[in-house]
């Protein structure tokens, strides 16, 4: 159930999803699993919680060691991939296949001791869980159980905030408890353009007077950076968190200043070329690439140190110089013809190719990398298709996928250039015709059927007149003359016969009707 419904929540998202498993429903009755795709992501993962319906309503019992790797095998066999864990909170954070994000989590309350600090997190129902939320949009939830699946839940009218395109914290004391819900709501605000609700404004205000924001945690910091790798166009997000002041809060010399403006406008549109090519990269390294630009190094280092996620420090740190590694490979013998080029690029990495594909300034790489995107794929295009029919090679021949992809890497490398050269290359590959089917084998005619005695005879068709044409009269037969002079009497012994006048005919008049002797 778990894997299952790890995929149902994200199935619709492009970034982020929550999965909570608890022990209760809305009426906190039974076992279910509720879903809930909000806008907010977290960080690491360890131990999971899972209902355990022996205890009753709101406990939970902790996974073994055993449990857990078996969870982890059950993730990584549907493609999910567990990218960072959090003991604090039970929560597994996935990346599903497609670049998309998930958690798994326990439903939890988490209650806040001090501004800033963090929180005292304990198992909770669904219901608990969505009522520490930060934000209505946040606090929704689906239930995943079979008999209830879709169910939403929304207590605080997350959907109506939806339809109204507005920011609502859900408690008076949201900004106060953790100051990182500042940056988040202003985030939001410039992703979605959606302003903040008029209380929701009211408090924002209150505690950016107050500097609340000067208690925000290295986690909620990290956080944030984090977050910003993500965002569908980062460049305007940062310029609203500057002019909110709060990029300094997320480091103190980091500004619009420091970001490669240029570069990240043209990292995104190559994104999107790419997407809608079927190729899905993970732009976050290469985004906070150019966000932090002209950064110092030490001033890098600094904020890959609060980041969460380890893979996404340890692909940001090794993005130039798996770039130039690649770089290196396009120029050498490796990529001398255009078939080794191409398969040169579809074998690297998605996200290297992006990066390349942006800052490359060799001109030879850069062309290459054009025409792998451009030139080489309509030759693709382009395929013998009607020749391959011809010769019988379709796609229901265990071989066709490997004689296509030869073909075309041939027509790449101009190889193959007439309809007499391709011919005689796919000769060999075309299969023996199907035999001829077997004669139709015709059965013996049923005889014909007698009628029994007292039958009605067929009625026979009434032929129809010819508009326009006379219909011939139909010949009339001519009776039959009696011999003249006596039948000569009959020899003993012979068979001759004779005819009779029947009285009938000897009443009517008519003449009689002899057989002639035989």
């Amino acid at each position: 159930m778990v894997v299952y419904a790890a995929q149902f929540c994200c199935a619709g998202t492009s970034k982020n999803g929550r999965l909570h498993l608890h022990n209760g429903n809305p009426a906190d009755a039974g076992s279910a699993a509720w879903c809930d795709a909000g806008a907010r992501c977290g960080s690491q993962c360890g131990d999971e919680y899972l209902p355990d319906r022996r205890r009753g309503q709101g406990h939970h019992q902790r996974i073994s060691d055993s449990r857990s790797i078996k969870l982890q095998k059950e993730l990584e066999k549907a493609g999910a991939r567990v990218s960072a864990a959090d003991e604090d909170t039970k929560t597994l954070h996935l990346l599903l296949p497609g670049n998309v994000r998930a958690e798994l989590s326990m439903a939890r309350t988490e209650r806040y001791e001090k501004t800033g600090k963090p929180p005292v997190v304990t198992p909770a129902t669904i219901l608990d869980d969505l009522r520490r939320r930060d934000f209505t949009v946040n606090a929704m939830a689906l239930s995943l159980n079979p008999g209830s699946r879709g169910l939403l839940m929304d207590p605080f009218n997350g959907a109506a905030d939806i339809e109204a395109k507005l920011v609502r914290v859900l408690h008076n004391y949201a900004f106060v408890e953790d100051p990182s819900r500042l940056i988040r709501a202003t985030r939001f605000s410039a992703r979605f353009h959606w302003p903040l609700e008029e209380r929701t404004q009211a408090r924002y205000e209150s505690a950016k007077e107050n500097n609340y924001i000067e208690h925000i945690s290295d986690e909620g910091i990290g956080r944030e950076i984090e977050q910003l790798a993500y965002e569908d166009d980062p460049l305007n997000v940062v310029r609203t968190l500057e002019k909110e002041e709060w990029l300094k809060a997320l480091h103190p010399h980091w500004g619009t200043a420091k970001v490669d403006a240029n570069g990240l406008a043209q990292l995104m549109k190559t994104r999107q070329q790419m997407n809608e090519m079927g190729y899905a990269p993970d732009p976050a390294p290469a985004v906070m690439h150019f966000l932090t630009a002209r950064l110092s190094d030490k001033d890098i280092a600094d904020m890959q140190k609060l980041i969460p996620r380890r893979d996404l420090v340890e692909g940001w740190r090794n993005l130039e110089d798996h770039a130039k590694e690649l770089a290196k490979r396009l120029t050498g013998k490796e990529a001398a013809t255009p078939s080794r080029t191409w398969k040169l690029l579809s074998d690297a990495r998605p996200e290297m190719v992006l990066f390349l594909t942006v800052t490359s300034k060799q001109q030879a790489v850069a062309q290459k990398l054009k025409n792998y995107f451009t030139k080489w794929r309509q030759v693709k295009q382009r395929l013998p298709l009607p020749e391959m029919i011809e010769l019988r090679i379709t796609p229901q021949l265990p071989e066709y996928s490997k004689v296509a992809d030869d073909v075309f890497m041939l027509l790449l490398d101009g190889k193959l250039r007439s309809r007499t050269q391709i011919l005689k290359y796919l000769k060999p590959f075309s299969p023996p015709p199907p035999p001829p089917p077997p004669p139709v084998r015709r059965g013996r005619a049923a005889k014909a059927m007698v009628a029994p005695a007292g039958t009605p005879p067929a009625a026979q068709p009434v032929p129809t007149k010819a508009k326009g044409k006379k219909q011939p009269e139909p010949v009339k037969p001519e009776p039959i003359k009696p011999p003249r002079g006596k039948p000569e009497s009959a020899k003993p012994g012979s068979t001759a016969k004779v005819a009779h006048t029947s009285t009938a005919q000897k009443a009517a008049g008519r003449p009689k009707k002899a057989k002639s002797r035989k």
